[in-house]
């Protein structure tokens, strides 16, 4: 897919981040658009700044986690538009807590969420894109389905549930020779509302010392490294190029080589970095 103009894109998480730059960078490059969220007050306001582009651009309340409501979703923007050619499984959120303590209503919801709904995405749009002629499936995988961190067990098993599936599906599509394409995308830091968005499990609050209002804006601080824009950019351009998996971000790119070096004992690495951020800082003495 070497341009997209006069594609049709369905995106979901559409109302904020990386969801909503995707939609008018896409725009700006005469694609049509079908947006997907649960925020609609947020999903207008996407609307509206692609509808700008002179695009036809269609908006559906969808929670990714229910099955059915993706599945309509996906047969409507069919009709609305005619044909859907791209779907970027994009929604996510994030939730930072002890394995041993997570409750299983946490565990359902964040899986629900950001495994589930790319399963769901891709099911109930693959015979679309497929009708289409010329088709891609991009979902979102992370950093962290590269590496796994203590407190985002949660995530991690997620976001590496998203890379194995859509890996295999890349392969599964290359040897029926389809007409659709994969890419597995690798977020590192995204300058996003993820994490102030998220949930944090009140037991974080023993490990870390901090509240979970503290832990949540230093979680957005260490994730500010790529903005948004620069984010979809890579992506468009991994799919341009028909990538299997784009690694978006410096530090993405920088962790990778250090798992692919060290292999298992990157784990070292991690838990020596998060002892020195979560070790209590010494009060200063006034000196006289």
């Amino acid at each position: 897919m070497k341009s997209f103009k006069n594609k049709v894109a369905a995106i979901t998480g559409a109302a904020s981040g990386m969801g909503r730059t995707l939609a008018v960078e896409l725009a700006s490059r005469g694609c049509h658009l079908a947006l997907s969220d649960v925020n609609e007050a947020e999903l207008v306001k996407t609307a509206e700044l692609a509808g700008a582009h002179g695009v036809k651009v269609t908006i559906t309340k969808v929670d990714v986690a229910k099955r059915d409501e993706v599945f309509a979703w996906a047969d409507q923007a069919a009709r609305d538009h005619g044909r859907v050619n791209l779907v970027f499984n994009n929604a996510g959120v994030a939730l930072t807590v002890p394995l041993e303590s997570v409750s299983i209503s946490d565990f359902e919801w964040i899986m629900g969420i950001n495994f589930w709904g790319v399963v769901h995405g891709t099911q109930a749009f693959l015979p679309h894109l497929k009708k289409s002629g010329d088709g891609h499936v991009i979902n979102t995988s992370s950093l962290f389905g590269l590496l796994a961190i203590p407190s985002q067990g949660t995530y991690n098993a997620a976001k590496f549930a998203v890379r194995g599936y859509t890996e295999c599906l890349r392969m599964e599509l290359d040897m029926e020779g389809a007409c659709v394409s994969a890419t597995c995308v690798h977020p590192g830091g995204i300058a996003t509302n993820i994490a102030l968005a998220g949930k944090v499990d009140p037991a974080m609050e023993k490990v870390t010392g901090i509240t979970a209002e503290q832990q949540k804006r230093r979680a957005n601080k260490m994730i500010n490294v790529t903005t948004a824009q620069s984010a979809a950019l890579q992506i468009l351009a991994a799919v341009e190029n028909n990538e299997r998996r784009v690694l978006v971000g410096p530090d993405a790119k920088r962790l990778d080589k250090i798992v692919r070096l060290l292999g298992s004992w990157y784990q070292v690495l991690v838990m020596r970095q998060l002892k020195r951020m979560n070790k209590p800082r010494q009060p200063v003495r006034a000196t006289h």
